[in-house]
């Protein structure tokens, strides 16, 4: 009789490689149970942290997609102004009327009606957009611009103008705004009798 051929040994990697373990009937179905549970927390955790962010990319596009239309407040208030140059003048549509503001941190607040995606906000700076007479007088260089939704969150915003006459757009984007305020914070052009002029606001909503 012929003594039967012992099979060759399998090659090492045979031996290692896959990596398999005995385990009982029940455990994988658990397991994969429990991963499912781990991926859909991590994905709403994610969803959780990146929605504001998709949101606001999500209204930018429709900011930049959409029309606008200008909007005009229902009631207009400055905390100061000078004789003759009322917080209105600033909201009439005319550039060569103008609300004065006897000194810095003299604010004007604007409140609307409704709430409205307030796109941006266009300010003209100085008594008139004649080049000459911009300079006889004083006007805002830098200012605060505070927003409030109807949820009651405050938003705010440093501005700087330029210092020329024309209009100066002020970009926003900010959804459910119900009052703006404006702040003068630096003038130029001060002096005796010469008020910081705001010759024009204008709101701008998204439609």
């Amino acid at each position: 009789m012929h003594a039967q051929k012992q099979p060759a040994p399998l090659p090492w990697w045979r031996t290692v490689w896959p990596f398999r373990r005995r385990v009982r009937g029940g455990s994988g179905r658990a397991l994969r149970r429990t991963l499912m549970v781990l991926v859909v927390v991590g994905l709403l955790f994610a969803g959780f942290l990146f929605l504001p962010a998709g949101r606001y990319l999500f209204e930018d596009v429709r900011d930049k997609l959409g029309g606008t239309a200008e909007i005009s407040p229902a009631e207009v208030t400055a905390s100061a102004q000078a004789p003759g140059h009322p917080a209105t003048a600033a909201v009439d549509g005319l550039t060569n009327k103008y609300w004065g503001a006897p000194e810095l941190g003299s604010s004007l607040t604007c409140v609307f009606d409704k709430p409205f995606r307030l796109v941006g906000v266009v300010v003209h700076t100085g008594v008139s957009k004649e080049p000459q007479e911009f300079r006889q007088g004083a006007r805002p260089t830098r200012a605060d611009l505070i927003v409030t939704t109807a949820d009651g969150e405050v938003r705010e915003k440093a501005v700087t103008f330029t210092d020329k006459p024309g209009p100066q757009t002020v970009q926003t984007g900010i959804s459910d705004v119900v009052s703006v305020r404006l702040v003068l914070r630096a003038a130029s052009g001060q002096g005796e009798g010469r008020p910081i002029a705001v010759g024009e606001v204008e709101f701008f909503k998204r439609t």
